[in-house]
Protein backbone atom coordinates (compact mmCIF):
# COMPACT_ATOMS: atom_id res chain seq x y z
CA UNK A 1 0.00 0.00 0.00
CA UNK A 2 1.32 3.49 -0.78
CA UNK A 3 2.29 6.06 1.81
CA UNK A 4 -0.64 8.52 1.96
CA UNK A 5 -0.31 12.18 2.89
CA UNK A 6 -3.23 14.44 3.71
CA UNK A 7 -2.24 17.96 2.64
CA UNK A 8 -4.07 19.63 5.50
CA UNK A 9 -3.77 20.72 9.11
CA UNK A 10 -7.49 19.96 9.57
CA UNK A 11 -8.06 17.66 12.53
CA UNK A 12 -11.51 16.66 11.32
CA UNK A 13 -10.32 15.63 7.83
CA UNK A 14 -7.59 13.49 9.35
CA UNK A 15 -10.06 11.94 11.80
CA UNK A 16 -12.54 11.16 9.02
CA UNK A 17 -9.88 9.21 7.11
CA UNK A 18 -8.46 7.47 10.18
CA UNK A 19 -11.95 6.54 11.42
CA UNK A 20 -12.48 4.91 8.02
CA UNK A 21 -9.31 2.85 8.53
CA UNK A 22 -7.04 4.89 6.23
CA UNK A 23 -3.63 5.65 7.73
CA UNK A 24 -2.37 9.08 6.70
CA UNK A 25 0.32 11.56 7.63
CA UNK A 26 -1.29 14.99 7.88
CA UNK A 27 1.00 17.81 6.78
CA UNK A 28 -0.07 21.42 6.29
CA UNK A 29 0.43 22.58 2.71
CA UNK A 30 0.80 26.28 3.58
CA UNK A 31 -0.61 27.87 0.46
CA UNK A 32 -1.89 31.45 0.48
CA UNK A 33 -5.58 30.60 0.27
CA UNK A 34 -6.80 34.19 0.56
CA UNK A 35 -4.66 35.41 -2.35
CA UNK A 36 -5.58 32.44 -4.56
CA UNK A 37 -9.29 32.81 -3.74
CA UNK A 38 -9.23 36.57 -4.42
CA UNK A 39 -7.43 36.11 -7.76
CA UNK A 40 -9.91 33.45 -8.89
CA UNK A 41 -12.88 35.57 -7.82
CA UNK A 42 -11.46 38.55 -9.74
CA UNK A 43 -11.38 36.32 -12.84
CA UNK A 44 -15.03 35.35 -12.28
CA UNK A 45 -14.30 31.72 -11.36
CA UNK A 46 -17.25 29.65 -10.13
CA UNK A 47 -17.35 28.53 -6.51
CA UNK A 48 -16.81 24.88 -7.53
CA UNK A 49 -13.67 25.85 -9.45
CA UNK A 50 -12.34 27.85 -6.51
CA UNK A 51 -12.73 24.92 -4.09
CA UNK A 52 -11.19 22.56 -6.67
CA UNK A 53 -8.22 24.86 -7.35
CA UNK A 54 -7.48 25.35 -3.65
CA UNK A 55 -7.59 21.57 -3.08
CA UNK A 56 -5.27 21.03 -6.04
CA UNK A 57 -2.78 23.69 -4.95
CA UNK A 58 -2.48 22.00 -1.54
CA UNK A 59 -2.03 18.54 -3.05
CA UNK A 60 0.47 19.77 -5.64
CA UNK A 61 2.64 21.57 -3.09
CA UNK A 62 3.15 18.45 -0.99
CA UNK A 63 3.28 16.09 -3.98
CA UNK A 64 6.26 18.03 -5.32
CA UNK A 65 8.07 17.48 -2.01
CA UNK A 66 6.92 13.84 -1.65
CA UNK A 67 6.64 12.49 -5.21
CA UNK A 68 6.57 8.84 -4.14
CA UNK A 69 3.55 9.38 -1.87
CA UNK A 70 -0.14 9.51 -2.64
CA UNK A 71 -1.28 13.03 -1.67
CA UNK A 72 -4.84 14.08 -0.83
CA UNK A 73 -5.69 17.77 -1.10
CA UNK A 74 -9.05 19.08 0.06
CA UNK A 75 -10.70 22.44 0.52
CA UNK A 76 -14.07 23.97 1.18
CA UNK A 77 -15.72 27.30 0.36
CA UNK A 78 -18.99 28.84 1.46
CA UNK A 79 -21.27 30.59 -1.03
CA UNK A 80 -23.95 33.14 -0.16
CA UNK A 81 -25.46 35.72 -2.53
CA UNK A 82 -22.74 35.00 -5.09
CA UNK A 83 -19.96 35.74 -2.59
CA UNK A 84 -17.28 33.20 -1.65
CA UNK A 85 -16.32 33.23 2.01
CA UNK A 86 -13.15 32.20 3.79
CA UNK A 87 -12.38 31.58 7.44
CA UNK A 88 -13.08 34.45 9.87
CA UNK A 89 -9.97 36.25 11.10
CA UNK A 90 -11.42 37.63 14.36
CA UNK A 91 -14.31 36.87 16.73
CA UNK A 92 -16.04 40.01 15.40
CA UNK A 93 -15.69 38.70 11.84
CA UNK A 94 -17.17 35.35 12.96
CA UNK A 95 -20.09 37.14 14.60
CA UNK A 96 -20.68 39.21 11.46
CA UNK A 97 -20.62 36.11 9.24
CA UNK A 98 -23.11 34.29 11.45
CA UNK A 99 -25.40 37.33 11.54
CA UNK A 100 -25.48 37.31 7.72
CA UNK A 101 -26.16 33.56 7.64
CA UNK A 102 -28.87 33.68 10.33
CA UNK A 103 -32.30 32.70 8.99
CA UNK A 104 -30.91 32.09 5.48
CA UNK A 105 -29.74 29.21 3.28
CA UNK A 106 -26.14 28.98 2.08
CA UNK A 107 -24.07 26.40 0.22
CA UNK A 108 -20.88 24.60 1.18
CA UNK A 109 -18.69 23.33 -1.65
CA UNK A 110 -16.05 20.71 -0.80
CA UNK A 111 -13.40 19.50 -3.23
CA UNK A 112 -10.82 16.73 -3.07
CA UNK A 113 -7.90 16.18 -5.45
CA UNK A 114 -5.58 13.17 -5.46
CA UNK A 115 -1.96 13.24 -6.65
CA UNK A 116 0.15 10.17 -7.43
CA UNK A 117 3.76 10.37 -8.63
CA UNK A 118 3.43 14.19 -8.35
CA UNK A 119 0.60 14.24 -10.94
CA UNK A 120 -3.16 14.77 -10.47
CA UNK A 121 -5.04 11.53 -11.07
CA UNK A 122 -8.53 12.15 -9.64
CA UNK A 123 -10.77 14.95 -8.38
CA UNK A 124 -14.28 15.33 -7.02
CA UNK A 125 -16.47 18.28 -5.98
CA UNK A 126 -19.69 18.10 -3.94
CA UNK A 127 -22.13 20.67 -2.59
CA UNK A 128 -24.47 20.83 0.39
CA UNK A 129 -27.21 23.30 1.28
CA UNK A 130 -27.63 24.49 4.88
CA UNK A 131 -30.31 26.68 6.45
CA UNK A 132 -29.64 28.48 9.72
CA UNK A 133 -32.39 29.14 12.23
CA UNK A 134 -33.12 32.61 13.61
CA UNK A 135 -31.13 32.62 16.87
CA UNK A 136 -30.84 35.58 19.25
CA UNK A 137 -27.92 38.00 19.43
CA UNK A 138 -27.31 36.82 22.99
CA UNK A 139 -27.00 33.20 21.88
CA UNK A 140 -24.72 34.29 19.04
CA UNK A 141 -22.41 36.24 21.36
CA UNK A 142 -22.15 33.31 23.79
CA UNK A 143 -21.62 30.83 20.95
CA UNK A 144 -18.72 32.78 19.45
CA UNK A 145 -17.10 33.37 22.86
CA UNK A 146 -17.31 29.66 23.79
CA UNK A 147 -16.21 28.30 20.42
CA UNK A 148 -13.82 30.83 18.88
CA UNK A 149 -10.73 28.58 19.09
CA UNK A 150 -12.51 25.96 16.97
CA UNK A 151 -14.69 28.01 14.62
CA UNK A 152 -11.84 30.25 13.46
CA UNK A 153 -10.63 27.28 11.39
CA UNK A 154 -13.98 26.87 9.59
CA UNK A 155 -15.59 28.75 6.73
CA UNK A 156 -18.83 30.26 7.99
CA UNK A 157 -17.59 30.21 11.61
CA UNK A 158 -19.32 27.02 12.70
CA UNK A 159 -18.70 23.31 13.08
CA UNK A 160 -21.77 21.18 12.46
CA UNK A 161 -20.17 18.24 14.27
CA UNK A 162 -20.07 20.25 17.52
CA UNK A 163 -22.21 22.94 19.12
CA UNK A 164 -22.64 24.51 15.69
CA UNK A 165 -25.44 21.98 15.07
CA UNK A 166 -27.61 24.19 17.29
CA UNK A 167 -27.41 26.99 14.70
CA UNK A 168 -29.27 25.04 12.02
CA UNK A 169 -32.87 24.42 11.06
CA UNK A 170 -32.18 22.17 8.05
CA UNK A 171 -29.31 20.51 6.21
CA UNK A 172 -29.46 18.99 2.72
CA UNK A 173 -26.33 17.17 1.61
CA UNK A 174 -23.76 14.57 2.52
CA UNK A 175 -22.49 14.86 6.08
CA UNK A 176 -18.85 14.31 5.06
CA UNK A 177 -19.11 17.03 2.42
CA UNK A 178 -20.33 19.44 5.10
CA UNK A 179 -17.34 18.48 7.26
CA UNK A 180 -15.01 19.42 4.38
CA UNK A 181 -14.05 16.12 2.73
CA UNK A 182 -16.16 14.18 0.19
CA UNK A 183 -15.16 10.96 1.92
CA UNK A 184 -17.27 8.27 0.23
CA UNK A 185 -16.22 9.03 -3.38
CA UNK A 186 -12.60 9.26 -2.18
CA UNK A 187 -12.73 5.90 -0.38
CA UNK A 188 -14.39 4.27 -3.39
CA UNK A 189 -11.67 5.54 -5.73
CA UNK A 190 -8.85 4.52 -3.39
CA UNK A 191 -10.38 1.03 -3.13
CA UNK A 192 -10.93 0.65 -6.88
CA UNK A 193 -7.32 1.60 -7.60
CA UNK A 194 -5.94 -0.72 -4.91
CA UNK A 195 -4.47 2.13 -2.86
CA UNK A 196 -6.33 0.79 0.20
CA UNK A 197 -7.60 -2.76 0.82
CA UNK A 198 -10.88 -3.40 -1.01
Amino acid sequence: MPHIILASASTIRRQLLENAGVTVDALPARVDEDTIRAALQAEGAKHRDIADTLAEMKARKLAERHPSSLVIGSDQVLKLDGEIWGKPETPDAARSQLQRLRGRTHRLVSAVVLYDQAKPIWRHVEEASLTMRSFSDGFLDDYVARNWDDIRHSVGAYQLEREGARLFAAVDGNHFTILGLPLLPLLNYLSQRGFIPA
